[in-house]
């Protein structure tokens, strides 16, 4: 839309240099000098308004333009996702939508069977084995389905990710090196990330098959290959989509659908470590009672 404060930017050739009528009461030479100042007037005129368009608020789509540039490869920022779950009252933790997972393995079955995890349909008060009771560290994609805070860090030839939940940092290479050929299995995994056009992809393999990739005890394997996609809309949205590819959990590849996360420039990272002593004061007290075990302390 035109912003109708501003003038309408022309040109000199806008203005036309009047014809004066002649008359027998005007002197040639009159004549002559009045229609030279009035050419110099509609100079200055057209030279004013050239200038003052030229430095006046810019229209909606330049300001648009120039805003969106510095933002296309620029991910920094503390980010928090949306906090809209697959059912009403629960919070966001679909990132990784298991309303879209593929049908599992038997090894990835048998996995699911055996997980008690803390939330969802599977959870049974008291029975939780999540890894995170164990204090074993999160890594992606678990990290990014839960709903916590993230800030990214971007350095020459890195990208570097402080996750709120356990401290935990995570490095992701991108000075143009290959993912490499048999890496040691870690809960981090590891990365490498490149621009595809205004997006961040970023794979990540060597991972441990002792996290699962979401709260609901869905299976990692040892194979998965992991797949993120970070798209910065504007200044104050981030969107993320994350594909797993683990062929021995999962028959296909498990494609969610983008998960926008929100800018939040006044927040700090918090400190949120696991500690053990703590999370058995929360067995003891608050999980297994509310399970109905009188399970013996360990």
């Amino acid at each position: 839309m035109k912003d109708k404060t501003l003038p309408a930017h022309r040109s000199l050739r806008d203005f036309s240099v009047p014809v004066l009528p002649s008359s027998p009461l005007l002197p040639k030479f009159l004549a002559r000098r009045l229609a030279c100042f009035l050419v110099a007037i509609c100079t200055m005129l057209g030279f004013a308004t050239a200038t003052f368009a030229q430095t006046a608020k810019p229209p909606e789509a330049a300001k648009t333009q120039d805003a969106a540039a510095p933002l296309s490869h620029d991910l920094s920022g503390v980010w928090m996702q949306y906090p809209e779950g697959d059912w009403p009252g629960t919070p966001g933790m679909n990132t990784v939508n298991q309303r879209f997972r593929p049908p599992l393995t038997p090894w990835g079955q048998a996995k699911l069977d055996a997980a008690r995890p803390l939330v969802g349909l599977k959870a049974i008060p008291g029975q939780e084995n999540s890894p995170s009771l164990r204090c074993d560290p999160d890594g992606p994609p678990k990290l990014l389905n839960h709903p916590n805070p993230f800030e990214i860090v971007q350095i020459p030839g890195r990208m570097l990710m402080f996750f709120e939940e356990q401290h935990i940092w995570r490095e992701i290479w991108a000075d143009g090196r290959p993912l490499p050929k048999d890496p040691d299995p870690s809960y981090l995994g590891y990365a490498v990330g490149k621009w595809e056009g205004d997006t961040f992809v970023v794979e990540t393999i060597g991972f441990n098959d002792k996290q699962w990739v979401d709260p609901y005890g869905n299976p990692r394997s040892e194979q998965t290959h992991l797949t993120e996609r970070y798209r910065r809309l504007n200044r104050e949205t981030l969107e993320l989509q994350v594909i797993i590819d683990d062929p021995k959990s999962y028959t296909k590849t498990w494609v969610s659908p983008p998960k926008l996360h929100k800018l939040e420039p006044g927040w700090e990272i918090a400190e949120w470590f696991c500690v053990l002593d703590e999370d058995k004061v929360y067995d003891e007290t608050v999980r297994k009672p509310a399970g109905g075990l009188n399970a013996p302390k360990q």
